[in-house]
């Protein structure tokens, strides 16, 4: 499924960019992989995952398997701002054929409630 045609589908999916070198079974497989991994990881104050939050705005994988992911949070003095890239790193990182992350922190375009999906909005009731 494309970038675009999943962003359209789901609010809070990111673009995730394809290397011309893997095959698109193997993005697939690296796409879920990298999905659930970032489920993983939580903003401590707010129970439910970055992911379903809209926190990831972009996932890159290179040729070499290097994946890069832009995020944001839901406001810029987040308590854990400075901790949580490392946190998202690390769970990308170990995604089985992941050769290493790297994070980068974003605020443009700022984070707003229309990035969450439908199970965010149910878990915080937020309809």
């Amino acid at each position: 499924m494309s970038a675009a045609a999943t962003e359209d589908a789901q609010p809070n999916r990111p673009a995730i960019a394809q290397p011309s070198d893997i095959t698109p079974e193997e993005i697939d497989r690296l796409t879920e992989g990298l999905i659930t991994a970032l489920k993983t990881v939580y903003d401590p104050e707010i129970p439910v995952d970055i992911y379903e939050l809209g926190l990831i705005y972009r996932i890159d994988i290179d040729d070499s398997r290097f994946v890069s992911v832009d995020m944001t949070l839901t406001a810029p003095a987040c308590p854990v701002a400075g901790e949580m890239p490392g946190w998202v790193e690390t769970a990308v990182a170990g995604v089985p054929g992941v050769a290493g992350a790297k994070v980068s922190m974003v605020f443009d375009p700022p984070w707003d409630q229309s990035r969450m999906s439908d199970e965010a909005r149910v878990a915080l009731d937020m309809w």
